[in-house]
């Protein structure tokens, strides 16, 4: 659930943009100097957020609803770092290295179509995963 907290933190400056019309769409936000700003926040915020989701949602692990800090920071760390990567593949405006260059070498090395299977597949094998090895149990 942090790693997807960490999603919604890194889009807000570019809803931002979108609803003005003003600024970088993918600015600083979308650099990993940004990123990892925003991955300490989502790090610090995300533990008690998830934890109060899934007791809010009740669900029924099999083991208690805690989250540590290392889980929570690693979550957040590659939630935010790997949107960066993401979407300096897709989007031309991304600066991931700014301050250090403008430049963007990731820009098309694969389709934006072979990027969207890519992430499919992940998370269809993500749930598989998280299904199969039986983390997750319903509430009876």
């Amino acid at each position: 659930m942090v790693f997807g907290w960490s999603q919604i933190i890194m889009d807000i400056q570019p809803l931002i943009v979108l609803m003005s019309g003003e600024g970088h769409l993918h600015g600083f936000s979308h650099t990993y100097v940004g990123a990892s700003l925003l991955a300490i926040f989502s790090g610090l915020t995300g533990k008690y957020l998830s934890e109060l989701g899934l007791k809010i949602l009740r669900l029924d692990f099999s083991f208690p609803i805690h989250i540590s800090w290392t889980v929570s920071f690693a979550s957040a760390f590659v939630g935010c770092f790997s949107h960066v990567f993401l979407d300096s593949i897709m989007h031309a405006d991304v600066e991931p290295f700014f301050p250090i260059t403008l430049q963007n070498d990731l820009i098309g090395i694969i389709s934006v179509q072979a990027l969207h299977k890519f992430c499919l597949y992940s998370g269809l094998l993500g749930v598989a995963l998280f299904y199969g090895i039986g983390y997750w149990k319903p509430k009876t």
